[in-house]
């Protein structure tokens, strides 16, 4: 006795609850110390020994348990239930205790913990958790978590429905185990960009091969993740599958380019010269296009403007296209029209692209010495000033209904003397570039 009150006293300076409990022969806590009395309610220790243990939780499993825990294994580690107090209200706790066999003699002796304000945070984090995974599991998009090393650590439903595969499969893997090669690289690159600069990565598209073999193509954008001390712990993730929305796109796009189509299959009817310029001009500018680092978007808008540039020219008299030498003032000014004419034929259709001011700005240049608007330095499009420059070299270089053709060292001798002033003079570098590489010939059908 005199042992626990020396323990006892000990205890009352850090708030731990200690009591000695007899299971036989007679039932009833033999010693308690202060803070077990006040955590329970009580007004002193006489009456808190009248009390019975089985009495003080409020769940008789939780009381069941314990006993035969008690009983079976001889001892309880930090058994964490619900006790009541005297005042009605509940307190959570944890109970430690080992049961004592001495001269006929049969007590518990233990520790309570209260351990309220710690499960008032577990559920409260608990709650904050189960609201975001909830929040998570509603988006319907892939969002994922990764650590610093880009293992995943938290994934919502819809990641694993994209997946195909149980949570407890992907949790601590990477992209490498999911992946082909090269597309895991790319995202580690994007993953490892994030970590590095601290920087969000916005609306990147992309196409994913997943684990199933199907391919989609999705924009993801991924995000730092910080620790209260602002120290970059992690990256989240959201990807959102675009490929039902891609797919009808491309179909719309499709209709359209066939639409549009019509129209030059009636150029190439009534003037079979000009189409096969637009067609020569087209080639050239995705060439140019390409060189230039232009995604398939781009490209493929600048390579439609290429066919479409001329078409405006349906409504132009065949004597004044095809008349050999120079056109007169009237004349040139007739010929001049067939870019505003092509802007109204094709302004209203909708493409991804601004096709119809790019071909309307194909006979700007620089310097303001184009037309129809007299446009200068950035007011002119990249792709209208690709356009143009295609539209010169293959014009100069290649044979005319109205003239023979003057040759490729012509043509490039007029974008010499033009570049930096009527001409970009970076997309004659690179038009240079490309006949240099095809030994000084056309790197187009010229016929």
């Amino acid at each position: 006795m005199n042992e626990f009150r020396l323990t006892a006293k000990a205890a009352d300076n850090f708030g731990i609850g200690l009591f000695r409990y007899s299971l036989y022969p007679h039932e009833g806590f033999l010693c308690v110390n202060q803070p077990i009395v006040k955590m329970l309610g009580y007004s002193s220790k006489p009456r808190f020994k009248k009390v019975k243990l089985q009495s003080i939780f409020c769940a008789r499993e939780d009381k069941d348990k314990f006993l035969n825990l008690i009983k079976k294994e001889g001892k309880v580690n930090s058994f964490e239930a619900l006790l009541k107090s005297k005042t009605g209200s509940s307190v959570w706790a944890t109970i430690t205790g080992c049961r004592i066999v001495f001269r006929g003699k049969e007590y518990i002796e233990g520790i309570i913990e209260d351990i309220s304000v710690r499960k008032s945070y577990e559920e409260r984090l608990a709650y904050e958790k189960d609201y975001l995974q909830g929040l998570l599991d509603y988006i319907p998009d892939a969002v994922y978590f990764k650590d610093r090393s880009n293992r995943i650590i938290k994934v919502n439903k819809f990641y694993l429905q994209g997946m195909s595969e149980p949570e407890e499969k992907i949790i601590g893997r990477t992209d490498f185990d999911f992946f082909p090669q090269a597309q895991a690289e790319k995202m580690f690159e994007d993953d490892n960009y994030v970590l590095r600069t601290g920087k969000p990565l916005i609306g990147k598209i992309e196409r994913t091969l997943l684990p199933n073999g199907t391919w989609n193509q999705v924009i993801t954008t991924k995000i730092p993740m910080r620790s209260r001390s602002g120290e970059i712990i992690g990256t989240m993730g959201m990807t959102r599958d675009m490929t039902a929305y891609a797919n009808m796109e491309q179909e719309r796009v499709s209709m359209l380019i066939n639409t549009v189509g019509v129209l030059g299959k009636a150029l190439e009817q009534r003037d079979p010269y000009t189409y096969n310029h637009t067609r020569s001009v087209a080639d050239i500018s995705e060439k140019i296009g390409r060189v230039l680092g232009y995604d398939e978007n781009k490209l493929l808008g600048i390579r439609l403007a290429g066919e479409l540039h001329d078409i405006g020219k349906i409504s132009i008299p065949l004597d004044i296209l095809n008349k050999p030498g120079k056109l007169t003032d009237l004349e040139y000014r007739f010929v001049q029209e067939h870019v505003k004419n092509c802007y109204e034929m094709i302004k209203d259709v909708k493409f991804p692209f601004s096709l119809a001011e790019i071909v309307y700005q194909h006979h700007e240049r620089l310097d303001g010495t184009g037309y129809p608007r007299k446009l200068k330095e950035e007011q002119i499009m990249p792709e209208s000033r690709i356009l143009a420059i295609s539209d010169v070299l293959e014009s100069m270089t290649c044979l005319r209904p109205y003239r023979g053709a003057l040759g490729i060292d012509k043509a490039r001798e007029e974008l010499k003397i033009g570049s930096g002033i009527k001409y970009d003079a970076h997309v004659v570098g690179v038009v240079n570039d490309l006949i240099n590489e095809n030994n000084g010939k056309p790197f187009w059908p010229c016929g």
